[in-house]
This record gives structure tokens, C-alpha cells and sequence, in this order.
């Protein structure tokens, strides 16, 4: 079940035992209002009442007579048994429970897409539990919802196509129901551009070459770093290319990554031509038997025609300086740009030949949906996701769990 159906209903079945509760104490301050009526008659006839019992004082045991001598019978051990049963009862009746903390806390893939979650989910509950059947209304608050989320017109158009279409065969016949159609259908278009295994990137006899490109401040380098981590803790043979010549700051930034992750970084700030660094770092590679080359290229934005030529230029030398390379060409898209991800993924792709995408931050980010819009026009699989600054937050990307973590799917 979904969580936010999960709240909505626990919700409504506390107000429930609430208002039960509320008649059930107006129903016993009434009848509790007729016994004075006796005391008050009898008053009034000169009477005067029996005086009620005083109650017994409960007195805590002491142990001063088992201190006194030996005239004082020592407890039973059936006794002391007793005693500390009824305190620790009383303690745990005073002492508040302390909740079990959820399997989604932080650092999970459900706890860093909250916010694109909220976006979609929230106030979902009242409006799915409060019909009986599937309506126009409902149909147009999800267009809303995963439109705000990001998902792209033509995606939700297609999306909500195919959810009409399934209301009008009778196959989907309640809001719940719908959600869960809206969960495979979302599952469905990610797999379908997924590779059914993970890519080996490993070759036979030379470096596996993964070129990584995409604009300034999407966390190029920074991504190209983590993957470092990565690949090195698997036991890989790492080398980093530091082919963005165009920002001083760049290599020296993967410079300190190679440091921190003990990997060979090819590349000095003051070199001037990225393609050079590029055919070095390959040739570099080959004669060391890494496993795995990563290139960095310099940030640039789609619109810039020279830059995007020379990208273009520095994979064709890479091709001399290995045929078969590069392997792959990732694409590094910032999801809190929304839509203009979709827009410059089209145009590196028609540059370069893109192979895969690395989408990041998206734990800061109420658009996450982006993911689908670029699945869907360009069909283009994503390799791994950004959800936080640790190196151990650049994960592999899996469909399913990401759909769960967005639109709030639990285990029932």
C-alpha cells in the first residue's frame, strides 16, 4: 500500500476512537448527574447524609523493620518477586514508548526523494479515500501533480492517456487501484530503457574508456570522483583524465579526488589542449593494464556550438588512441532544473552519442519526475543518481526502487 493511504487511514481511525471516546464520557457525565439527587433531597428535609468513608491510606513499604533486628520477618522471596513485578509495571506505564526507527531514515533512497514525493503525494489521501470512484476531478489533480513534478507534458499526457484508457475497460474501478496503475505504468517506461544487467566495464586486454560530459554546476566532477570511489572499492585499476583544461579549478578538484581515493589522475592545470590530456590518459591506461579510464571534459552548455564541436573532437581522439574506445558516454544532468535537463540532454546527444546518464541532486530537488521525460523521448537509460554530497551517495539506479521512494509505496 501507499504510505500516504497508510497515513490518511490511520488518521481517520484515530478521530474515530477519539469521537468514541468523547460520547462515551458525555454519556457517563450524564449519568453520573442522577445519584446527588438522594443527598440533595435529604438536605432539604433536614437530614443530613451519612458521612462517606474515608478512604484507606496506601502507605509505601518500608524496610526499616527488616533494618530494626530480628523481630521483623524477612520477606518471602515470593513477595520480593511480586514487589518488583508491580514496579517495574508502574515504570513502564510512565515511561513513554520510544519508536522504532523506519527502515526509510536518512540516507535511504526513500528518505532523499522526500521532497518530490511530498510534491506528488501530498493531499492525495483525502482526495483518494474521500471517493468511492474514479472521477474527472481525481484524473485532473494527478495531471497536476506529476506536471508540478516535473514528468513533462507529453509524458503525463501519455500517462493519463493510458490510465483513461484502463478506467474506460473497467479494469482499474477505484482511486486506489489507480495509483497502483500509475505505479507499474511509471515502472515500466524506466525498464524499458534500462539494460537488463549492469554494464561488465570491463574489456579484454585494455581499459574499459567512460567519457563523462554536461554543463558547469551540474557536479560533473564531482560525479566523476565518486565514481572513482566506486570502481576503486570494487577492487578496480582506476585512471582520471583531467581533460577540462578550460577551468583551472576543475583539475585541480579531480587531482584531489585521485589523492583521497589513491587513483592516477593524468592532466596538470596549465595544459591547454583537452584532447592531448585525453590521448595521454588513454595511452597512459594501457601501458599501466587499468581496468577502468574516466574522462572529464570541460562544462559546457548546450547552446555553445564550438564547445560542443570540441567535444566532439576529443572522443574521435580517443578513438585513435584506442579503436574501441570510448566505451561509454555519460551524460551528468542536474535534476533541479527541471525541463531543461530534457533540453540540453537532446542536444549533447545529437553531438555525441550519448550511452547512459548520471542524474544528480536529487534529494534537493521537487523535480524529480524529469527522469521520466528523458526516458520516454530519448530513450536513454540512467546509470546512476546523485542524493547527497557523501561519496557513497552516487548509487546505481534502480527503477523500481525509485519509484517506490516516489510516489511512497510500502510494504503492507
Amino acid at each position: 500500500m501507499f504510505g500516504f493511504l497508510k497515513r490518511k487511514k490511520r488518521k481517520n481511525e484515530a478521530a474515530e476512537v477519539h469521537d468514541e471516546a468523547s460520547q462515551d464520557l458525555t454519556a457517563a457525565v450524564e449519568a453520573g448527574d442522577e445519584p446527588s439527587a438522594p443527598a440533595e433531597s435529604a438536605a432539604e428535609s433536614g437530614q443530613s447524609a451519612p458521612p462517606a468513608p474515608e478512604p484507606a491510606r496506601e502507605t509505601a513499604p518500608s524496610n526499616r523493620a527488616v533494618a530494626d533486628g530480628p523481630s521483623a520477618e524477612p520477606a518471602s522471596d515470593d513477595d520480593r518477586l511480586r514487589q518488583e513485578s508491580v514496579a517495574q509495571s508502574a515504570a513502564s506505564s510512565t515511561t513513554p514508548a520510544v519508536a522504532t526507527p523506519k527502515p526509510e531514515q536518512s540516507g535511504s533512497l526513500f528518505s532523499r526523494l522526500a521532497k518530490t514525493r511530498s510534491g506528488l503525494t501530498e493531499g492525495l489521501g483525502d482526495l483518494f479515500l474521500g471517493k468511492k470512484q474514479i472521477d474527472d476531478d481525481l484524473i485532473e489533480e494527478l495531471e497536476t501533480r506529476l506536471i508540478m513534478a516535473d514528468v513533462g507534458q507529453a509524458t503525463t499526457a501519455a500517462l493519463i492517456a493510458e490510465l483513461t484508457d484502463e478506467v474506460s475497460r473497467k479494469h482499474v474501478n477505484d482511486p486506489e487501484h489507480l495509483f497502483e496503475t500509475l505505479y507499474r505504468l511509471m515502472v515500466e517506461r524506466l525498464e524499458a530503457v534500462q539494460p537488463t544487467e549492469p554494464p561488465a566495464r570491463r574489456q579484454s586486454g585494455r581499459p574499459h574508456v567512460m567519457v563523462v560530459c554536461g554543463i558547469n554546476g551540474g557536479g560533473k566532477t564531482t560525479s566523476i570522483g565518486k565514481l572513482a570511489h566506486r570502481f576503486k572499492a570494487e577492487g578496480r585499476d582506476v585512471t582520471l583524465a583531467a581533460a577540462d583544461t578550460f577551468r583551472a579549478a576543475a583539475v585541480e578538484q579531480l587531482i584531489s579526488w585521485g589523492e583521497r581515493n589513491d587513483v592516477r589522475v593524468i592532466g596538470e592545470p596549465g595544459r591547454g589542449d583537452p584532447a592531448s590530456v585525453a590521448f595521454d590518459a588513454v595511452s597512459s591506461a594501457k601501458a599501466r593494464n587499468s581496468d577502468l579510464l574516466i574522462v572529464d571534459t570541460a562544462g559546457r552548455l548546450h547552446t555553445q556550438s564550438g564547445l560542443m564541436d570540441e567535444l566532439g573532437k576529443l572522443i574521435r581522439v580517443i578513438a585513435k588512441a584506442e579503436p574501441e574506445a570510448p566505451d561509454e558516454v555519460l551524460l551528468v544532468i542536474d535534476a533541479s532544473i527541471g525541463q531543461n535537463a530534457l533540453v540540453q540532454a537532446r542536444q549533447f546527444n545529437q553531438a555525441v552519442t550519448l550511452t547512459g546518464l548520471i542524474v544528480t541532486k536529487l534529494d534537493g530537488t521537487a523535480k524529480g519526475g524529469i527522469v521520466f521525460a528523458i526516458a520516454d523521448e530519448l530513450g536513454l537509460p540512467i546509470h546512476f543518481i546523485g542524493v547527497g554530497e557523501k561519496a557513497e551517495d552516487l548509487r546505481p539506479f534502480e527503477p523500481r526502487a525509485f519509484v517506490d521512494a516516489l510516489l511512497d509505496r510500502q510494504p503492507d
